[in-house]
């Protein structure tokens, strides 16, 4: 494994070995897809990072992005920690408030955003925010009086002065040990921490993971998830090492038009995704009904049988093979196609992926490789290999990575990409990290004899019933979310008799359910209070408690609206705020127990 001294030179090594290769592409005004080569890329990050110089960015100055996956996202990023300045990014959905603890807290000094909905937040916020010096708009064409606000066309004109000289000596100062990026936590607990990592935790965990995915120089990847999430920022920099391509999306609302046009080989996303996927396949050969309804399950019932002969590295028996051929045409394709029918595998990270969804896919020929990382390791601890996976598993640790299960059964890593700390609060550092630099994930969990780890619940979210039984949420709430009716659940029952949950639905299929059944309704939020919409609900919720033991199932549960970012009950990676929903819902929750 390489030592590189910086980003800088990863990116050089790149540049100089691939260099007329397509490095980004991305979606035009005109929804058209341009590209750059990773010379023409590296051109464009001299620009960038001398205009930085030219307003007087130096070596650990803190650079805030509040915009949505994009080129012009991984630039300024790249720009930046090139001359040794230090990338916060902001999730682009965040409330005005939390852009403000998170800019301020970071000491951030210039802002870029990404269009005038971004910047209005910081306007509000202006005078709360007094360091920053300079605001850069994405767009070229707009115009500002303010001299506060620059178009990215005015900001790359600043460094025509700055010498190739001046651009190499910076590059040249940044040390492994120097912070590239402070990222900040969803916050499901309590306030955000600045999560510094450095130069050589992500060239090291780059490298660790690059060794362990199947990843094709000649290939192309998709790109939705936030940057502001290091999970999201790792697959830049994974595929930045290998020198192969990378598309993005335009914006959450056209990922499925987008991952068509962009025909991808590989992706990774969040179990929610491969959860709405799965759903969505389900419901339109349920909605079809008859003879369509009956070739799905019988394609699905052989799809199964050649994922268990897979699994168990049997050989496919030539008429099941043939089968599964007509399975594909009839059946299958239509998923991939779906995806751009190129995808050979993809990843699935930043919370746990359910068996189920992962062997549905694999009946389909789409294999989920499930992997875990937490923002306090680069977002890179495990991942299942492609020629070596189990379902329900996180599999092997990375290359340079220790892992160890500590006597509460808690999940702990050491290794060159645990963090150097929480910017600005050494007492909570030292509460994750121990002395003798062991990551205290607050995982718990459990490994086998090869090393394969599978994570059993989050420390802190362990629900403990009043019977002493203990039951990991996370489990529960991804089995009751693969029904096609159901969106988001939160289980409750810590120090109480049984569980409960808060459920929300899933609004358009709820609206068709309503429409079959005639059941009257002026606008979608009367839905949440009818009878026979309860019942539906709760008809689902016994169907899936039969997959688990009695003292997991759902007892009780209430329909309450869509948890979102906006009225705060949701985080940027899209987790329940549970302290806040238990806060918010307490008189619901509390008339669940009122006859227990």
């Amino acid at each position: 494994m390489r030592n590189y001294q910086n980003i800088h030179e990863m990116i050089k090594n790149t540049v100089n070995q691939h260099g007329d290769k397509t490095a980004y592409k991305w979606f035009s005004s005109s929804n058209q897809l341009e590209s750059v080569t990773w010379k023409e890329f590296y051109i464009q990050l001299k620009q960038v990072s001398k205009s930085l110089m030219a307003l007087g960015i130096q070596k650990g100055n803190k650079i805030t992005i509040l915009s949505y996956t994009s080129y012009n996202w991984v630039l300024i990023d790249l720009a930046s920690v090139s001359i040794g300045a230090c990338t916060v990014g902001i999730y682009h959905s965040l409330p005005v408030h939390d852009c403000q603890y998170i800019i301020n807290h970071s000491d951030s000094v210039i802002a870029f955003v990404q269009n005038e909905k971004q910047l209005q937040k910081l306007l509000q916020i202006r005078d709360e925010i007094p360091h920053v010096q300079k605001v850069i708009l994405f767009n070229k064409d707009s115009s500002h009086e303010d001299k506060w606000i620059l178009n990215f066309e005015e900001f790359l004109k600043l460094g025509n002065d700055i010498s190739d000289s001046e651009f190499n000596n910076q590059t040249n100062e940044i040390t492994p040990q120097d912070p590239a990026c402070i990222a900040y936590t969803s916050g499901t607990t309590g306030i955000p921490k600045g999560v510094v990592l450095t130069h050589d935790n992500i060239t090291f965990t780059s490298q660790s993971a690059r060794e362990c995915i199947d990843i094709r120089q000649d290939e192309n990847t998709f790109l939705f998830l936030p940057l502001a999430h290091t999970f999201a920022r790792l697959c830049v920099y994974v595929t930045l090492l290998e020198g192969s391509s990378q598309t993005f999306s335009r914006s959450m609302e056209t990922v499925s038009e987008d991952i068509k046009a962009s025909k991808p080989h590989w992706f990774a996303s969040v179990p929610r995704v491969y959860e709405k996927i799965y759903s969505s396949v389900v419901n339109q050969a349920e909605s079809k009904g008859g003879l369509a309804l009956k070739i799905f399950r019988w394609s699905l019932k052989i799809g199964q049988k050649i994922s268990q002969k897979k699994l168990k590295g049997k050989r496919i028996p030539l008429g099941t093979s043939l089968k599964y051929k007509l399975a594909s045409k009839l059946v299958f394709n239509k998923i991939h196609q779906a995806l751009g029918s190129q995808v050979r595998w993809c990843i699935s990270g930043a919370a746990p992926l359910n068996p189920f969804i992962a062997k549905f896919f694999h009946a389909a020929d789409i294999l989920i490789l499930e992997g875990i990382g937490m923002t306090e390791n680069t977002s890179f601890t495990n991942v299942n290999r492609y020629d070596n996976y189990r379902f329900g598993w996180v599999g092997l640790p990375g290359p340079g990575i220790k892992q160890k299960i500590s006597k509460e059964n808690e999940i702990l890593y050491q290794g060159r990409n645990v963090m150097k700390e929480y910017y600005k609060m050494p007492e909570e550092t030292a509460e994750v990290i121990s002395d003798d630099g062991w990551l205290h994930t607050g995982d718990l969990g459990e490994t086998d004899d090869q090393g394969f780890l599978k994570v059993t619940g989050r420390k802190k979210e362990m629900i403990i019933t009043s019977g002493g039984k203990n039951i990991a949420p996370a489990l529960i709430e991804g089995n009751l979310m693969t029904s096609r009716y159901i969106n988001q659940v939160c289980a409750i029952g810590d120090q109480r008799k049984f569980l409960t949950a808060l459920i929300t639905l899933d609004k358009e299929n709820i609206m068709k359910f309503a429409g079959k059944n005639s059941i009257p309704y002026e606008k979608y939020e009367d839905l949440l209070k009818n009878k026979k919409i309860t019942h539906l609900i709760g008809s689902e919720v016994n169907k899936k408690n039969r997959d688990f033991a009695s003292y997991e199932s759902v007892k009780n549960f209430q329909i309450v609206p869509e948890f979102t970012i906006e009225n705060g009950l949701l985080t940027p990676t899209l987790k329940p705020k549970r302290n806040k929903v238990f806060d918010k819902y307490e008189n619901e929750i509390e008339s669940m127990y009122a006859s227990g």
